[in-house]
């Protein structure tokens, strides 16, 4: 059973406040309205995850060093100046460094938070409960992404300005500083290790193959789902302007309608697919297998119009993303005695295989169109299906790999 005192609180106010990103379902309608193509997009994409990755090693040397807390008060205030930058300026280039300090601020909050939530459990002796307790956190998170397409959407119908939705995105991340502050410091973990100790403990994850094969089948997915997870605003916007309803509204606000109630719908769904992950355990491999055919279907759909379609079928993407999440961050916090496992590699892994999907997303969208680019990530992730697909005894071997911890 799970103990839901007081941090458990703190813990789920924290993903309810960090998923009220108000720019996010507009995100990519965003950058069309400031006069960017889809290939530029791509490359913004890109470079988010290329950044990320590149600042993983020294923000992990940072939360090793210093402690986990002050990681994760960098990365809001890193996430902060990103929003200011994205509301006060208007330039492709300055939108490059706003990524850049976007990618600060999930630098040192990736794999920081969840390693804050198994040292909790490994304290209070709960660590046999790792999908349940986590997916207990995440469903408060997805709660608070349904909440934020709701406010989203007003702030943009109201507005009718993108670009405000950035500097309200601040309040709820100046609030999570506050939060963040009163964790206590035992969730710090260790803070004595070196420089050296983190890069050995990083190439003993990756050298280890049934490690990496589960890293690579935990990856794909989620490297795919970041890289087009947004190109459903596009679609809602064509939809909305396809159908008969609120004509007598202009198209922003017609769009905003809907992609408040799609997302609001779609975050609440998810937010119960997270509290049932633990139902799926052993189903890893067919959720990449599924996942794979549903995103195709999306590219075929989306080509020939059938926007309504897509939508259903982009829920389905969004419900696998959140099914498999929990069950992913348990399996690779097993395979280590250490505290937070392979998360940071596992990080490593999806940002960089996300500039990859990102980048070729954006190329060949821009070329051929979205439902082809779409199409075109699926068959990729299809192929990976098969060439990550674990045996089962795969997924219970619990091996003793020490590697970089936040």
């Amino acid at each position: 059973m799970i103990k839901k005192d007081k941090q458990f609180r703190k813990f789920q106010m924290y993903g309810f406040l960090k998923n009220l990103r108000f720019f996010e379902p507009f995100l990519i309608l965003g950058f069309l309205s400031s006069g960017l193509d889809y290939l530029q997009i791509g490359i913004l994409y890109s470079i988010k995850s290329i950044a990320t990755n590149i600042l993983e090693i020294p923000t992990g040397v940072f939360a090793d060093l210093y402690g986990r807390k002050k990681s994760m008060i960098f990365s809001m205030i890193s996430y902060i100046i990103s929003f200011s930058i994205f509301y006060f300026c208007n330039s492709f280039y300055l939108f490059m460094l706003a990524m850049i300090f976007f990618s600060f601020g999930e630098a040192f909050r990736t794999g920081t938070h969840k390693a804050m939530i198994f040292q909790y459990l490994k304290l209070n002796n709960m660590e046999s409960l790792k999908v349940q307790y986590y997916g207990a956190t995440r469903s408060a998170s997805q709660l608070g992404s349904a909440l934020n397409s709701l406010l989203s959407a007003l702030i943009v119908f109201f507005s009718g300005n993108y670009k405000l939705i950035f500097l309200m995105a601040i309040i709820p991340y100046v609030l999570n500083l506050i939060n963040l502050s009163t964790y206590p410091d035992e969730l710090d973990g260790n803070i004595k290790k070196t420089k050296k100790d983190t890069l050995k403990d990083f190439l003993g994850a990756i050298s280890n193959w049934k490690t990496f094969k589960l890293l690579l089948n935990a990856t794909s997915y989620s490297s795919v789902f970041k890289s087009i997870k947004d190109y459903l605003q596009p679609i809602i916007e064509s939809f909305a302007l396809a159908i008969p309803v609120f004509l007598g509204l202009n198209s922003k606000k017609r769009t905003a309608i809907l992609v408040g109630i799609i997302y609001f719908v779609l975050y609440l769904l998810t937010s119960i697919a997270s509290r049932n992950s633990w139902k799926f355990k052993k189903k890893l491999n067919l959720t990449l297998f599924f996942g794979a055919i549903v995103i195709m279907l999306i590219g075929i759909t989306y080509y020939f119009n059938f926007y309504y379609i897509s939508i259903i079928l982009f829920v389905f993407v969004y419900l696998i993303e959140n099914i498999r999440r929990p069950i992913v961050v348990s399996y690779i916090s097993e395979k280590s005695e250490a505290l937070a496992s392979v998360l940071s590699v596992e990080s490593q892994i999806t940002t960089l295989l996300t500039a990859f999907f990102s980048f070729l997303m954006g190329l060949v969208s821009k070329k051929y169109g979205i439902g082809m680019g779409i199409f075109v990530i699926g068959l990729i992730l299809f192929v990976f299906s098969q060439i990550f697909w674990l045996k089962e005894k795969d997924l219970l071997i619990k091996e003793k790999v020490s590697i970089l911890k936040k």
